[in-house]
């Protein structure tokens, strides 16, 4: 990129937006291909996916975004990023197809395990989410939106966790001082990898 995007934190008139472009962003996700069958119905359902994850995180003022709102992370702070049963209902609404229902409890079960695999101790901060839109992709945006919640973590010594639902964005994450702590695999599903981050020396 010529310039660095001018990045800001997101507001509830930018959910719309960002639901869209995240919905984008995810529809060739491996996690979204098992989640939300056939493939006509998964755009909507990520958008419903994605609209209700991010009223959620808005919350805590952490959800990042440029002015094109062409990409977001949405975080969630230390001892805050377990879901409420409330906020598990608001997810799964994105289910609320006939054709996708009856899919719904296989795919709650495998992300509940995967919950299990995320660490309660030490306290962390959480990249929920972190989608760039497919036409934005290879500018340096995915980095650029990073760097305000790590800079943070760097400077509180504090660490951060993620889960990288494709296997080519682990190097991605490693560029930026994650790394890999465990592979599991999701029901009947693909492969997650849990990663961590220690924080950086000032």
């Amino acid at each position: 990129m010529s310039a660095s995007p001018s990045l800001r934190r997101a507001t509830a008139a930018d959910v719309p937006a960002l639901a869209q472009a995240l919905a984008r962003a995810f529809l060739d996700d491996p996690v979204a291909e098992w989640a939300w069958r056939p493939d006509s119905l998964r755009l909507k359902a990520l958008e419903r996916f994605h609209t209700a994850r991010l009223r959620q995180t808005l919350v805590d003022e952490e959800v990042w975004t440029t002015e094109d709102l062409d990409c977001a992370a949405l975080w969630s702070p230390p001892k805050r990023w377990r879901k409420t049963p409330r906020e598990e209902a608001a997810l799964g609404r994105s289910f609320l197809d006939p054709r996708l229902i009856a899919r719904m409890p296989l795919v709650a079960l495998g992300w509940h395990n995967l919950e299990r695999e995320h660490p309660a101790d030490p306290p962390h901060w959480y990249l929920a989410v972190l989608g760039v839109e497919p036409e934005s992709q290879g500018q340096g945006l995915g980095s650029a939106i990073l760097q305000p919640v790590l800079e943070q973590c760097d400077a509180d010594g504090v660490c951060a966790y993620v889960e990288s639902s494709k296997e080519r964005n682990i190097d991605f994450y490693a560029r930026h001082g994650f790394r890999v702590t465990a592979e599991p695999r999701l029901l009947r599903g693909p492969t997650v990898w849990t990663m961590w981050r220690e924080p950086r020396s000032q």
